[in-house]
């Protein structure tokens, strides 16, 4: 099965994530954000989210990390938990 490693910050609004987004282009450090911003108990490791596979995520999630470019901020992602930043670490 395919395994995918991941990163990820969870905000309530999109306008935060669009913000967010930015930062992270201009050059800020996706884990420091993660870890200042993230809603998300991932945040304590900078959002890292491991290794795991398909259908481990919800939909929409799943939907960007087994399709997106690697090591690419990806975003927003909404689900039902807010808006997702991500970046694909890793798959195969």
């Amino acid at each position: 099965m395919v395994q995918a490693t991941a990163s990820h910050l969870l905000v309530s609004s999109e306008a935060k994530c669009e913000e967010l987004k930015q930062e992270i282009l201009a050059g800020a450090d996706f884990a420091a954000v993660a870890k200042k911003h993230s809603s998300c108990p991932s945040s304590a490791q900078g959002g890292d989210l491991g290794s795991f596979g398909p259908g481990m995520m919800v939909p929409e999630f799943d939907k960007v990390v087994f399709s997106a470019p690697l090591n690419e901020v990806q975003g927003p992602v909404k689900t039902q938990f807010g808006y997702h930043l991500l970046i694909v670490n890793s798959r195969g």
